[in-house]
């Protein structure tokens, strides 16, 4: 979450005037995150979120992501329902961008998340994975390996100022994983952003998913593998794979993993985090002036990358059969 745009008493006034969940009390940014402008709306029936999609969010996926979260909610999953406006609609403008008022979850995020959490998000995965099987829409995943030589060659000249041999490093992974990605593995709804700021706990439960923006149709490992990622390396980016194990074993609990998807586990956990080396990168690079953000460092995802790189098969992972 982030802060690109302003929003006005008068805009936001006349935005609310089509909902029925009375009048602003109270508006504040939210600077985490890197991708929309989002707020916390204090209004007369209760807290919500309200976020205005820009960057690179695509007007014409909203219909996507808002059915997603229904869809989702219906079938048991704590996410953010977006709330209609009196025509109906999710969706609608202010501040001349799209927007939607969505629930506000309660819960925390897990800054250092223990094997209990770990294991609640595996299961958690297990379900979006599950109950996404029969939604009828369907996005590709537009920053896929299709996507990341375009992405790297928008920062590739400026890739040493962040780390000295970076645009080397990045270019030889670019090639390994052209050649070894894999193909024909089960694919479905994905999150493909599930990191710890977009699960809320209460205890060591998880008490909803928020942030559903880069959700599409992708290998169904692929996601587990952003989760490894983002979850099972400590403080210091070493790999842990206790956590890892705790992941797995709830996952499988909900949704057993095909033998092609462990056998691809590592070249799709490195795919992910140069997937992130790349966008980080850019958003590093570019940050807009005067914009209430703060972007996250790509060294973060190349430690974990080098990391990633010297490790054999899955079972070093923490995928145990």
């Amino acid at each position: 979450m982030a802060v690109y745009t302003d929003v006005t008493d008068a805009d936001l006034t006349a935005f609310l005037s089509q909902y029925d969940i009375g009048r602003a009390r109270a508006l504040k940014g939210i600077a985490e995150g890197v991708e929309n402008s989002n707020f916390l709306l204090h209004a007369g029936a209760g807290v919500y979120i309200l976020t205005l999609y820009e960057k690179r969010v695509d007007e014409n996926n909203l219909p996507f992501f808002l059915g997603l979260m229904e869809h989702l909610a219906r079938h048991g999953l704590n996410c953010p329902l977006p709330v209609r406006n009196r025509s109906g609609g999710a969706l609608g403008r202010i501040a001349g961008r799209p927007a939607a008022i969505v629930t506000f979850l309660e819960g925390v995020s897990a800054t250092r998340p223990n094997e209990d959490q770990c294991a609640a998000l595996g299961e958690a995965l297990g379900r979006l994975h599950v109950a996404g099987a029969d939604f009828p829409l369907r996005r590709p995943n537009s920053l896929g390996l299709s996507a990341w030589p375009d992405l790297f060659g928008e920062v590739s000249a400026r890739a040493d100022e962040v780390q000295p041999g970076l645009a080397d490093l990045i270019a030889r992974e670019l090639i390994f994983l052209e050649r070894n990605w894999p193909t024909g593995l089960p694919s479905g709804i994905i999150h493909a952003d599930m990191f710890p700021d977009n699960v809320l706990f209460l205890g060591d439960a998880v008490s909803g998913v928020i942030d559903f923006y880069f959700a599409c149709v992708d290998n169904l490992a692929y996601d587990a593998a952003v989760c490894l990622n983002a979850w099972c390396f400590d403080k210091d980016q070493a790999y842990d794979s206790q956590k890892a194990r705790a992941f797995f074993k709830a996952y499988e609990r909900v949704r057993p993993l095909t033998a092609g998807e462990a056998e691809a586990l590592c070249v799709l956990a490195r795919g992910a985090a140069l997937r992130f080396t790349l966008t980080r990168l850019v958003d590093w690079l570019n940050v807009p002036p005067g914009a209430l953000v703060h972007p996250k460092d790509p060294r973060e995802y190349v430690r974990k990358l080098q990391v990633l790189q010297t490790i054999g098969g899955a079972a070093d992972l923490g995928l145990i059969r």
